[in-house]
């Protein structure tokens, strides 16, 4: 069996981290809660559900995955897969299988779960939400030929191919830095439907305005970026 890792960003996720833990599959080999300044008890109940525990005081999205990565380069034995998923109990996290399926059967290097209309319980997306992830991705699309659908946060990718990616986005735009990183390199990817159900607590993001702006300008940013470079 291959060596899969999962890591999940939350703050203040009390209500909903033991749950997202407790579906994700036994074919898992450890699973990483990075607490991004959480002041509720999404640390302790983490722990008491079996999840590695670490803390990032620097608030934001792309720190808290860069962290578990960090974690996880000091390690002896490095994995063959990393999945992303969030701690607000909105994915599914017994459909990890079918998140990493394409790359132990069909060697693809990236996988999203694309949170598709059929599949979306009502009001789990909010009109922002879907707005942005209709022009990221069509922008990606006109500029760089790309298939993707979604943004999702539900995702598998080769631990090797990650490494390479170079990330480095702190906060908003990490999942979409990421899918241009794979596209300009050339990687393998596919979209994988995924259910999604509305979230436990309220969105850090798409629930808030500020939130929402700062989101669609960074995710607009890295992508008239890239599409700058030769």
């Amino acid at each position: 069996m291959p060596n899969i890792k999962v890591i999940i960003p939350a703050y203040n996720e009390a209500d909903s981290i033991a749950l997202v833990i407790k579906d994700i599959p036994d074919l898992v080999n450890e699973i990483i809660v990075v607490s991004n300044n959480s002041i509720d008890d999404t640390e302790i109940n983490a722990k008491n559900a079996g999840a590695t525990v670490l803390t990032e005081s620097n608030k934001g999205y792309g720190y808290a995955c860069l962290k578990g990565m960090d974690y996880i380069s000091n390690q002896t034995e490095k994995p063959d897969i990393i999945v992303f998923l969030d701690g607000d109990y909105s994915d599914y996290p017994e459909e990890l299988t079918k998140i990493i399926a394409p790359i132990l059967y069909d060697d693809i290097d990236f996988v999203i779960g694309a949170r598709v209309k059929d599949l979306r319980e009502n009001g789990s997306m909010t009109i922002p939400q879907i707005f942005g992830n209709w022009l990221a991705t069509s922008l990606m699309t006109l500029f760089f030929r790309a298939k993707f659908t979604d943004l999702g946060p539900f995702r598998a990718i080769k631990y090797n191919a990650l490494l390479n990616l170079q990330m480095e986005d702190k906060t908003y735009g990490w999942t979409v830095e990421m899918q241009l990183k794979v596209l300009k390199q050339k990687l393998s990817y596919i979209e994988v439907p995924v259910n999604y159900r509305n979230r436990i607590g309220v969105s850090k993001v798409s629930g808030t305005i500020k939130g929402a702006i700062f989101a669609g300008v960074k995710i607009l940013g890295w992508i008239f970026k890239y599409s700058l470079k030769k």
